[in-house]
C-alpha cells in the first residue's frame, strides 16, 4: 500500500489516484470528470430514474427513457420530446449534478446547446467503444468542476 511522505505535503498516492489493482482506492478524485460513472453527491445511489424529468443549466430538455446504472458504464437515455424533433439523447452519468426524488427530476451541469451539439444518439451503437469514446470525450472537453453558479466558472 502506498504511504504519505512525511517530507512531502499534499502527496496523494499513486492508487488514490489512478485505482489500485487490489481495490483500495478507485474512482475519480479531485474534482476529476469520470464521463461513465454517477458523482457520489449526486444522489442517484441506485434509484429507479426511467420517467424523471431533465433538467439543463437553462431549462427542461425532457424526460429519461432509459438509465444504466452499470459500474463504470452508466448513462441517460433522454427522450427529448418537440425540444430536438423527438429525439433521444444519451448522456453520460458523469453530467448529472444532482438528482431531486421529491419533484423526479435530474438535473445536469450541460446546457441545452451543449446537449444539442453531442454526438448524435444511435440505439444500435449507443455500446459501440468507439461511440462510447467519442461521447465521452465531447462531454468531458465540455466539463467545468465548478458549479454552474459558481463566479469563475467558463
Amino acid at each position: 500500500m502506498d504511504r504519505l511522505d512525511p517530507q512531502t505535503p499534499n502527496t496523494i498516492p499513486a492508487s488514490a489516484v489512478h485505482g489500485d489493482p487490489a481495490g483500495y482506492a478507485t474512482g475519480a478524485t479531485g474534482g476529476a470528470f469520470d464521463p461513465w460513472r454517477y458523482r457520489d453527491e449526486a444522489g442517484v445511489a441506485g434509484a429507479d430514474l426511467v420517467g424523471y424529468k431533465v433538467e439543463a443549466t437553462d431549462g427542461g430538455i425532457g424526460k429519461i427513457d432509459r438509465a444504466s446504472h452499470d459500474v463504470d458504464d452508466s448513462y441517460l437515455v433522454v427522450d427529448t420530446g418537440p425540444w430536438i424533433f423527438g429525439k433521444k439523447v444519451m448522456l453520460p452519468a458523469g453530467t448529472v449534478n444532482r438528482v431531486d426524488h421529491d419533484d423526479r427530476k435530474v438535473y445536469v451541469d450541460r446546457d441545452k446547446d451543449q446537449i444539442k451539439a453531442a454526438p448524435e444518439y444511435d440505439e444500435t451503437s449507443h455500446s459501440d467503444p468507439a461511440y462510447r469514446d467519442r461521447l465521452g470525450g465531447y462531454y468531458g472537453e465540455n466539463y467545468s468542476a465548478l458549479p454552474p453558479d459558481a463566479p469563475g466558472r467558463v
